[in-house]
């Protein structure tokens, strides 16, 4: 089995390409070893020092370090766990991965202005940053203020430059097509 690696623009991160599909259902972010228990993956992943994140993409496993380890001592021993992970023909994902997270509903023109700020996240921004082992979600807008609230995952949450992209990329992007849009911020 060869896995390919990439960086990406968080140096803190790195791009796995294992060959094969990992996560078909959808993306998974964990970000420690607790939240890992439905992925066997995940878990293998964590049991290694110096492993604060784990992002499972469609095709790709985004791994993201601490700052006391060093890429080059730390990216063989994760290169083993995943080929022995894959080689054992364990699941990615264990038996259900908890509940989804409650989505806030929006009605009248609101939910048309909400809608139209999805498609363009789930056709514009998500397939790029996907290319760099992250994934960009819509959590909420705030109607009164034009406010449109993301959550950052994989190699984009804590990325040096994930302000400039949503503010100069995403913000520009919403802004043009949809023009209750003030801002863009990072949710908490």
């Amino acid at each position: 089995m060869f896995i390919e690696t990439q960086s990406t623009p968080n140096p803190a991160t790195l791009k796995f390409l294992p060959g094969r599909e990992v996560s078909p259902s959808g993306v998974h972010d964990f970000r420690d070893a607790e939240a890992a228990q439905g992925s066997p993956l995940a878990q293998a992943l964590f049991a290694n020092e110096g492993v604060r994140g784990v992002f499972l993409g469609p095709d790709f496993i985004a791994i993201t370090k601490d700052e006391a380890h060093e890429w080059p001592h730390l990216k063989p021993v994760l290169l083993g766990a995943i080929m022995d992970h894959f080689q054992s023909g364990a699941p990615v994902l264990g038996g259900g991965d908890g509940a989804a997270a409650e989505e806030e509903q929006y009605e009248g023109e609101t939910a048309e202005i909400v809608e139209q700020i999805k498609e363009l996240i789930d056709t514009r921004v998500r397939p790029a940053v996907a290319r760099d082992g992250g994934d960009i979600v819509f959590q909420r807008f705030d109607v009164d203020t034009g406010l449109v609230y993301l959550h950052m995952r994989g190699a984009c949450a804590g990325c040096p430059s994930s302000t400039m992209t949503l503010k100069h990329g995403i913000e520009n992007l919403l802004k043009h097509y949809v023009p209750e849009v003030s801002a863009v911020e990072a949710a908490l």
